[in-house]
């Protein structure tokens, strides 16, 4: 029976992080060993599938069925810390909890997420849920979403997306794109001014997927701004104002006005992971590419949206890394060769309209690794059905349960 620790001890495996890769890392080292003593550091008591959460604010999925209690999907023999981490000492193999206590470990996987820094974009914070200023990136914030876009009548609707890594880099034109198929569904397009403010230079960072994505931006008319960071927000004023870069480099700042903004904040490395010995120069979890192992500490690994490697940080990443933590951590701890490498694969299932997604799949370098023999700049209902009913389903009776289908990494 799963419990909740309350007194120091020591444990075979302690996990920084109760999201999608902590859980489906402990559930699998579990199914592997069972008699692994294994602790979740975990401070919230709700566990979200995040995915889901840009269906939600195009009005297609329940948003409570996107969130259950940690402990209902903590695995059984895990033991459950419910606090929040303070620190690293990795040359004392030891973790600092914000409550005093101190967790020691033979070996430590680090997958805490990354932090959404709201407070990064001047007024933000304030009007979020309000004024028409929404993002897809928070559970209570999702519906509004929808409520914003099913209630716009005509005007100026933007849509940002800042500088990467973000977790799912697609997400903030997803729910672009999902908005203008309901307007032009509903006769209201033609009275919008939709924008799409990208910090980056490009419209996606696989360039396969760019003529595909380049079609719904001209049918929806879409304007885009590249080079272009959302840094502050006046919401009873209806104004945003954005850090805009031009080719010789020289910024500007630029107002706008909105009757809709959907805003996705800067993303950053927890502060207990970037003031730690674990972090690379940027903040991260460093880890190898290919084994996910710490290389200054041979007993640490990382996964998901924390660690250094270049992968697109997404729930399917972290489905296909969790298969080469577990397996290369057990030949570790048993003295062999880590035999799994992880390739860089990550999916981002592209709604580019309601009952259409282009699924595109790909790894390091932006390698195309398609699970189906289809070509994947297509957008198909098939994948839809994918996004919108299996893949949540998969989540919650798979993935969180250490069921590894089609879970492995190619060439292994």
């Amino acid at each position: 029976m799963q419990k909740t620790e309350t007194a120091q001890r020591d444990f075979d495996v302690v996990v920084v992080g109760g999201g999608s890769a902590g859980i489906g890392v402990t559930a699998s080292l579990l199914r592997r060993r069972p008699g692994l003593r294994i602790a979740v550091i975990e401070p919230s008591d709700n566990h979200y599938y995040q995915p889901a959460w840009t269906l939600v604010g195009g009005g297609a999925f329940d948003v409570a069925k996107t969130v259950r209690p940690t402990q209902a999907v903590m695995p059984a023999r895990a033991t459950w810390l419910r606090a929040a981490v303070a620190g690293f000492e990795p040359e004392s193999d030891i973790v600092r909890l914000a409550d005093g206590r101190a967790v020691s470990y033979r070996q430590l996987i680090v997958c805490p997420g990354l932090r959404l820094a709201w407070d990064k974009v001047e007024g933000l914070s304030d009007t979020l849920g309000k004024h028409g200023v929404s993002s897809n990136y928070r559970y209570d914030l999702a519906p509004y979403t929808w409520e914003l876009v099913r209630g716009f009548q005509g005007g100026q609707a933007l849509f940002t997306q800042p500088a990467m890594p973000i977790k799912c880099a697609g997400a903030p034109q997803k729910a672009m794109y999902l908005a203008c198929d309901h307007w032009l569904r509903n006769g209201v397009l033609g009275r919008a001014q939709v924008q799409f403010d990208l910090a980056g230079a490009a419209l996606f960072g696989v360039p396969t997927f760019v003529p595909p994505l380049m079609r719904y931006v001209e049918r929806y008319g879409i304007a885009l701004n590249f080079n272009s960071t959302l840094v502050a927000v006046d919401g009873p004023a209806r104004k945003a104002w954005f850090d805009v870069k031009n080719a010789e480099g020289q910024v500007s700042r630029v107002e706008k006005n909105f009757d809709m903004l959907h805003a996705v904040p800067p993303q950053l490395p927890h502060d207990f992971v970037r003031n730690s010995p674990l972090a690379d120069a940027a903040g991260w979890c460093e880890v190898d590419l290919a084994t996910l192992r710490h290389p200054r500490y041979a007993n640490v690994f990382g996964l998901g949206d924390t660690i250094s490697a270049s992968n697109a940080k997404t729930a399917a990443a972290a489905r296909k890394q969790i298969v080469a933590v577990a397996e290369n951590l057990i030949a570790c701890m048993d003295g062999y060769a880590m035999p799994v490498k992880y390739d860089g694969y990550g999916s981002c299932p592209l709604t580019v309209e309601r009952g259409r997604i282009v699924l595109a799949e790909f790894g390091y370098g932006g390698k195309l690794l398609p699970t189906f023999p289809l070509d994947p700049t297509v957008p198909r209902k098939s994948a839809w059905f994918l996004k919108a009913t299996l893949l949540p389903w998969i989540y919650w009776n798979g993935m969180l349960k250490g069921r590894e289908w089609l879970a492995r990494p190619l060439g292994n």
